[in-house]
């Protein structure tokens, strides 16, 4: 699976987008979607995050946000962050943020989950660890990421990210109920993904793979231990599985899934995400399907 002649020469430092690129792209394409998606379902934790989310109904289409938020965050790492298409998702990502009472710490905590959540996930379920280059490959990644986004005071290295990520969930992590509701909203669009029989056991699955602090802030209550044991001797049958595959030479992007339903003819970048004032750019059925953009 692991192509060592893929990121042969470069440097996570000045070559971070294209490091970055190949590990989400090629090397831990569902590693990577998980891990993220993983790593925005930690946020609902926080009162402050969750609760807005809730509020705000930014999950009454709970589909067509997991759509935005896969495909706004990844046109930057497809193309990098000086395209049009990517300066469009840029633009509409902070003109979300800026239309909320957001702090700048809670954007911090954001970003280290983006940082830190997939390392340890690939760390517990990967088929391979990242590399030393690919942690900080990821790691300047999301410092450019948050310099697009006005984020101040973001740590410099890996490790700063995780003292950052564990000191705000120790203080902030607790139960509220606008978080909970989002959080049953996220696991019941993921049990979506898979057939109808085996979605009460994909809840399940999922709240095994959760770490104590995370079930007590939602107040979920832990599977049992062989459940938990269960749930982890399938990860690593499948890391087994995915360790014997030949490098993958087609990149495969979360807008790719068969998860991703909401733009089946295409979709335009500026009128994606959620618009607190009414969307100001014209719904896509008011566009001719031949002039509809993005279609994958």
């Amino acid at each position: 699976m692991f192509d060592p002649d893929r990121n042969a020469g470069l440097d996570p430092h000045r070559d971070f987008m294209e490091i970055y690129r190949n590990m989400s792209l090629f090397d831990f394409p569902w590693d990577m979607n998980q891990s993220l998606s993983f790593a925005l379902f930690r946020t609902y934790a926080v009162p402050s995050i969750g609760r807005l989310l809730a509020d705000t109904g930014g999950f009454d289409d709970t589909q067509k946000r997991y759509d935005d938020t896969a495909i706004l965050l990844e046109i930057p790492l497809q193309q990098g962050f000086s395209t049009p298409d990517a300066k469009a998702a840029l633009r509409r990502i902070n003109q979300m943020h800026r239309a909320y009472d957001i702090t700048n710490d809670d954007m911090l905590y954001v970003l280290a989950t983006f940082v830190v959540v997939p390392k340890r996930w690939v760390d517990d379920h990967g088929w391979r660890k990242f590399t030393y280059d690919e942690v900080v490959a990821s790691t300047n990644y999301y410092r450019e990421l948050a310099r697009h986004m006005n984020i101040k005071d973001v740590p410099e290295t890996y490790d700063g990210f995780v003292t950052l990520l564990d000191d705000y969930e120790a203080a902030h992590f607790a139960y509220d109920e606008g978080g909970r509701h989002v959080a049953d909203m996220t696991l019941d669009l993921m049990a979506t993904f898979y057939p109808k029989p085996s979605r009460p056991a994909v809840r399940v699955f999922s709240r095994a793979l959760m770490d104590d602090r995370l079930l007590d802030a939602f107040h979920y209550a832990k599977p049992p231990r062989l459940v938990v044991a269960a749930s982890r001797r399938a990860m690593r049958a499948r890391a087994a599985f995915v360790r014997m595959l030949p490098p993958r030479r087609k990149p495969k992007g979360a807008s790719d899934s068969h998860r991703v339903k909401s733009y089946p003819d295409g979709y335009r970048v500026e009128a994606m995400g959620t618009f607190p004032s009414g969307c100001p750019v014209k719904h896509l059925d008011s566009y001719p399907t031949e002039q509809k953009v993005g279609a994958r």
